[in-house]
């Protein structure tokens, strides 16, 4: 039996991690197609880590075209209980200064259906509890190995998650304000849905980059800009996840492990058989 691992999801060079060892590139299908690329994996203190770049090497994938289904099945396969998003957003508060960290507990949907955002489908219904979207005990470690690494972190509030590519229009930022949501990115919520389907942990560091374009007096949000406070906190971002993996060597005691407890609502006579193996490595165990 593998090892469970903590898998992060983000920018290609994030598993340039000092002390990461017994680095190897694992190439994998999935029942969902392939996966926005090889995953990389290795040991950090002890630690089995999996690292995926989510938009592919190079950056080639819109927000609307990343595998979500892929990549958390290939994490799952991979044997991965904790997922880290690394994530760059627009701030869409004053204190939210672009190079703060926040680690956001609730997630708004404005995407637009463009993208499967479940594993159910095709002859088995499920529903599960997501009205705590991230792992509680996994997002207060983080805040935790965020403020040790030194960073200024808003710990708690709610990323909303627009289709993009485009960033907001300057109405539809005023409106997002004035809901009180506190970032604003493209691909996080599609991820944090799937991870609980796949009984994962999941929890974000989203890294403040900008002000999105609601700020009378400061420059609208660009994409080099963007690059240029993403660069600065890929450092941070390498040792907030060197530092939080002590605490993620111990076994879990949150509820996400069994998020499919009571979820699946169809009887197992009549899943299809298809479908019943394409999702074994999910629901298997809750067939028997």
């Amino acid at each position: 039996m593998q090892q469970p691992a903590v898998g992060v999801i983000g920018g290609s060079g994030l598993y340039e991690i000092e002390g990461l060892t017994d680095i190897e590139e694992v190439s994998l299908e999935t029942p969902f197609g392939a996966p926005s690329d090889v995953f990389i994996t290795g040991m950090l203190d002890g630690v089995r880590m999996v690292f995926l770049p989510r938009h592919g090497r190079g950056h080639r994938l819109l927000p609307s075209e990343v595998p979500y289904r892929a990549n958390i099945y290939g994490m799952k396969k991979l044997g991965v209980e904790r997922i880290i998003s690394v994530s760059a957003v627009g701030s869409m508060k004053e204190e939210i200064v672009p190079g703060h960290i926040v680690i956001p507990d609730q997630f708004f949907d404005r995407t637009q259906g463009k993208r499967a955002s479940t594993f159910f489908g095709e002859g088995v219904v499920g529903h599960v509890q997501f009205a705590d979207p991230v792992c509680h005990d996994l997002t207060h470690q983080l805040a935790d190995a965020a403020r040790t690494a030194g960073a200024t972190v808003h710990q708690g509030g709610t990323y909303v998650c627009i289709e993009g590519p485009n960033f907001s229009t300057r109405a539809e930022s005023n409106v997002f304000r004035s809901w009180g949501v506190d970032v604003i990115g493209m691909t996080n919520l599609p991820e944090a849905r799937l991870a609980r389907e796949a009984e994962i942990c999941y929890g974000t560091v989203a890294l403040a980059t900008d002000y999105d374009c609601w700020y009378e007096g400061h420059e609208d949000v660009s994409v080099e800009a963007v690059l240029t406070v993403i660069k600065q906190n890929v450092a941070m971002a390498r040792n907030i996840i060197k530092q939080v993996v002590g605490q993620l060597a111990k076994e879990r005691v949150c509820g996400c492990g069994s998020a499919l407890q009571y979820a699946i609502m169809t009887d197992p006579a009549h899943i299809p058989a298809e479908t019943r193996e394409k999702l074994d490595l999910l629901i298997g165990r809750y067939l028997a």
